[in-house]
């Protein structure tokens, strides 16, 4: 599961000055709280006051700030080909599918992931999306708001549950292997029949 991130959680950036970590606190304790019987959630108020007691003492901020670095996320790209033709293009589809099915399991209240972090989590440009992001969002396993945000539907959901065994690269994405960096995985286990099965 993935390891919380505190500016994240918060939806502030990691330049945000104390005033700032302050109010947002604030205003989220009153939301998460366990007595507010409309949006009171335990969990999540735990989670918010372990943020802000790290993030407004200046120490263990620095601290989290140096942590945080060293695990930035390593691009998906450094252990899935995405470039090698047919299965590339079906090792993107599967990589952005288990992306948004990872954020919106650990994140249902805001499951939605920007173009920007797609880029910076798949390794490369925009421009080698267009023709993936058109063939999920046409299948309607994922939707793309207008200012660019992407989701898993619960078709997508579907797609991933089911074919999470069947799909190497989609099972080794799920759990984890991405960041583990254990070197490029493509499809060949799969006959093109099965992969091209699988998509439909």
């Amino acid at each position: 599961m993935e390891v919380l991130d505190y500016y994240e959680f918060l939806q502030i950036s990691p330049n945000a000055d104390s005033d700032t970590i302050s109010r947002v606190y604030r205003f989220l304790a009153r939301r998460f709280h366990p007595d507010n019987p409309e949006t009171g959630d335990v969990d999540k108020f735990i989670s918010l006051r372990r943020a802000f007691d790290i993030l407004s003492d200046p120490q263990r901020r620095a601290d989290y700030d140096a942590t945080r670095k060293i695990q930035a996320k390593i691009p998906i790209s450094d252990s899935v080909d995405f470039m090698d033709g047919i299965q590339g293009e079906l090792n993107r589809r599967v990589a952005l599918l288990a992306l948004l099915y990872l954020r919106r399991r650990t994140r249902p209240d805001a499951p939605e992931v920007s173009l920007a972090e797609v880029e910076e989590r798949m390794g490369f440009p925009r421009d080698y999306l267009d023709f993936t992001t058109w063939y999920l969002k046409s299948k309607k396993y994922i939707t793309r708001a207008d200012n660019s945000d992407f989701a898993l539907t619960a078709l997508g959901v579907d797609f991933v549950e089911s074919n999470s065994a069947k799909l190497p690269v989609l099972s080794l994405l799920l759990n984890g292997g991405a960041e583990a960096n254990t070197g490029v995985t493509t499809f060949a286990r799969l006959s093109e029949d099965e992969t091209l099965g699988a998509l439909d």
